[in-house]
Formats: C-alpha cells, structure tokens, sequence
C-alpha cells in the first residue's frame, strides 16, 4: 500500500509554522524570524518514503487583511483548508483556541482529518499544557491534539508518524528526487528577504519585495542580482543605510547563506527601487506572485 497526500499547514503567525515545516521536512525551505508574517507564499516540502509521499504545504499566517497584499496571501489560507488530504493547525502554548473563530469552525466542518500542533510546550509546564489541550479537544472534538516543540524536536516524530498515518492510498505526485515546487531562484529571494527582517525593524521588512532579475549560473560561480523593492525614498534610504553599510551587511548575511544553499561560490548584486504603495496594486502584487 502506497500512501500519499497534501498536509496543509495553517496558523497564526508567530507559532513556528515555519519552523516546524522544516522540521518534517528535514530541510530548510521557509525563512524562520522573530517577526511576525514572514511567510508570504505557500511554499512546499515534499518528503519521500520507501512507501509514502507527503506534500508538506507552509501557507502564510493568519492575519486581518490591511493590504490587497494580505488579502492574497489570505486566498493561499482559504485554499489549503479546501485541498488537503490532512490539515496540521499550529498554535502555541500562548494563544488561545478562540482566537481564529471562522476558520476554527470550517476545521470543525471538515471532512479530512485534522490535527492540531500546540507548539513551544517547553515553555509551559504540565498543567497549563493539560488544560490547554483540554481546551483544544473541547472546540475540535473531532481533531487529534498533540503537544510539540519543534525547536526543542520534542514530539516531532511523533506528529510526522501521526500524520502518515491518517494519508490516504495516492499515486506519486512528485517525482522521488523532487523537493519542493519553487525554483532556486525563489529560496534565493526568501533568503535575502530574510535578512531584511533580521536586519531592519519597524515597517521595513514588511514594505519589501525582493525580486530576482539576473540568474547566471556557470561551473565554479552563481551570479545573481536582486532587486529589493521599497514603498517609499526614505525606506530606500534606511534600507542603503550610512554610505551603504547596511545595505552592504545584509548582501553579505544573504550571499553565504545563498552559497550554502546552491553549494557553489556566489556573486550577489543589491539594487533598490520604489514601487510606490506596492502592497495596494494589483499590477506589482501580479508581478510579485500575488
């Protein structure tokens, strides 16, 4: 018996979807920072057995659409609760189960088995824990509550063996040597936007699109350039920086990362350019992959 099957991965930002996605996975595909709503796209980690293949799917937080942008990334939500063969729902031992009422109650209508992840245990003790998974049980009577820590990898076997149990009998929808759906060029942009959030606070990281215009890859040497764009002047000031320091650092940060990606020595070009309010037109949201 082959099993196969899509586990959409939901939640609000800030629980460690991200990380835990690269835990099951066993790779590094989503970009991992403090910060809230890092994740944009819905991006997939594809896990091969002697006998199974998993269609791990990140989606982007659950947020309030302020942005057309958050209203697309909205869509990729919506979409993964309607195509999945398992719906894995990450919390944490900080939120509380009230927190995302509507879409609670379309997990609590649905017909593939869902699970719900309470991250971070480590930082809970027993009794909250207890009470907390009671509390899950009582609003999703029909779903599997599990308790993890994927920093701490405490559990996450656990869940992965849960998860391949409740798969389906599936054909192969991946090629076996096959990863991911996304390109490198893509994980090359998410590294670089990921070192924007690490680097700068407040609203830059989150008025950024990172694009990758140049993509040339020969036998010793990848040559990449990268345009990272800006919804004003003074964010492509402070994104420059001081005589283009801290542009400089974050290139750096990003282009030994990238190396260690694609595993071969890395030229990496930073431009910067405003798109004009670009998280409200739909022309830029397009071009982006929105």
């Amino acid at each position: 018996m082959f099993k196969s099957g899509f586990v959409n991965i939901i939640g609000n930002p800030n629980v460690g979807k991200s990380t835990l996605m690269n835990e099951l996975v066993g790779e590094r595909l989503s970009i991992i920072t403090s910060k809230a709503q890092t994740t944009r796209h819905r991006i997939l980690g594809i896990v091969n057995g002697e006998n199974f293949q998993i269609v791990f799917s990140d989606t982007p937080g659950i947020v309030k659409p302020v942005y057309k942008l958050h209203t697309n990334m909205m869509r990729f939500v919506r979409t993964a609760i309607t195509d999945a063969d398992v719906i894995l729902y990450v919390t944490d031992v900080v939120e509380t189960p009230d927190k995302n009422a509507g879409f609670i109650e379309r997990l609590e209508r649905s017909v593939v088995p869902v699970i719900v992840a309470i991250n971070k245990t480590d930082l809970a003790n027993e009794q909250a824990l207890d009470l907390l998974a009671a509390q899950w049980k009582e609003m999703l009577p029909g779903a599997t509550v599990m308790l993890i820590s994927a920093r701490q990898k405490l559990n996450t076997a656990e869940l992965f063996a849960a998860i391949l149990d409740r798969l389906p009998e599936g054909p192969v929808y991946y090629p076996e040597e096959s990863l991911t759906d996304r390109p490198e060029r893509f994980f090359v942009s998410e590294i670089i936007r990921e070192k924007i959030f690490l680097n700068y606070s407040q609203e830059i990281p989150y008025s950024c699109e990172v694009v990758i215009d140049s993509f040339k890859e020969a036998d010793d040497m990848v040559r990449i350039n990268a345009i990272i764009h800006v919804m004003r002047e003074t964010q492509k000031g402070i994104l420059i920086g001081h005589r283009g320091e801290a542009l400089k650092k974050t290139g750096i940060q990003a282009r030994l990362d990238i190396q260690e990606f694609l595993g071969k020595k890395v030229y990496l070009g930073l431009q910067v350019k405003v798109a004009q309010d670009w998280r409200n037109n739909e022309k830029f949201l397009k071009r982006f992959g929105y």
